[in-house]
């Protein structure tokens, strides 16, 4: 398990994204007379100004440095703080297994042991212990970013401005690891990959084709040809629906994150005087949208191979 946790490393390694920021040109104001000029200055005294500023949070992670010209952003920093502490977690609670586990190791085991028996249970005893080590990894990884970033100082402490309602940080010097679309889809293109392995290492790439676009059921004349044709076109809409899974599986969980924050970044700035105790409510509410996103993931992906790998079938044994 511990070994497993590397994975979280190299997924928020993916999640890194070169971004650049194009100038827009300067278009020279054209000349006006003296009396265009003083009337445009006297509507514009008579004109209130007003300040319009920010209230949401940006939609991409931001960068805050750039060593040997790799881009670091505030969530590249978050998913690497998670993925340390896991595997440190990981290493302390089995550095000395006992028979019977306390502390740590008795946490480690009874959530392993835990997500084992729950995925057992649904994509089969054969399944699971070739695919455990990914979903169980995905789970646990996903569940402590989300909590990690509801920690106070994520997201409110950095580089901003002195505002009406106080001080308004423009950029985080940390950020959810989650709200982050590049490491979302990062680990959803991982999952893919992996998908791919399984499906070819238990069909191989003859039964792959056949779950695909092969007619199920036993026909016969004009009827098999109908099917075959029906099936393939079917077997074509498949592709199209696998290609999009990564697609759906990143913004999921990348919008019900990044809509929490705003949601947290709301109340704060709502009532000025009370930005300390709108928000605690929600942070529940955030706490256990936690949960549900990890396990959504997992979910997904599990079902997402028990589709293409169906469990086999135990032996049905003559009774006397």
């Amino acid at each position: 398990m511990k070994t497993q946790l590397l994975i979280a490393i190299l997924l928020s390694l993916a999640a890194g994204r070169m971004d650049a920021a194009a100038a827009e040109p300067q278009v020279p104001a054209p000349r006006t007379t003296a009396v265009a000029s003083s009337s445009a200055n006297a509507d514009r005294q008579a004109m209130p100004v007003v300040e319009q500023e920010e209230s949401s949070l940006s939609r991409s992670a931001l960068e805050i440095a750039r060593p040997f010209g790799l881009p670091i952003t505030n969530s590249m920093v978050v998913s690497w703080v998670v993925a340390l502490g896991l595997i440190a977690f990981a290493r302390g609670a089995t550095r000395n297994m006992k028979q019977v586990p306390d502390g740590a190791q008795n946490f480690l085991e009874w959530l392993v042991g835990g997500l084992y028996g729950f995925l057992e249970g649904l994509i089969g005893r054969h399944l699971v212990a070739r695919t455990f080590w990914f979903f169980a990894t995905i789970f646990i990884f996903i569940l402590t970013a989300n909590w990690v970033g509801l920690i106070p100082g994520v997201g409110t402490i950095g580089w901003g401005h002195h505002s009406a309602a106080g001080f308004k940080v423009d950029q985080p010097l940390l950020r959810g690891a989650n709200a982050d679309l590049n490491l979302t889809l990062a680990m959803a293109l991982v999952f893919f990959a992996c998908w791919i392995v399984w499906s070819l290492q238990e069909l191989g790439l003859r039964g792959f084709l056949r779950e695909l676009f092969a007619p199920k059921g036993e026909t016969a004349g004009l009827m098999k040809v109908l099917m075959v044709v029906v099936f393939f076109a079917s077997g074509c809409l498949e592709i199209i629906s696998i290609l999009f899974r990564p697609v759906s599986l990143s913004f999921r969980l990348y919008g019900n994150v990044f809509a929490g924050e705003n949601m947290l970044d709301t109340m704060a700035t709502l009532v000025p005087g009370l930005s300390w105790l709108l928000p605690v409510p929600f942070y529940f509410l955030e706490l256990l949208v936690g949960v549900i996103q990890a396990l959504v993931f997992m979910l997904l992906t599990a079902v997402f191979t028990l589709l293409m790998c169906p469990p086999e079938e135990a032996p049905v044994t003559a009774r006397d």
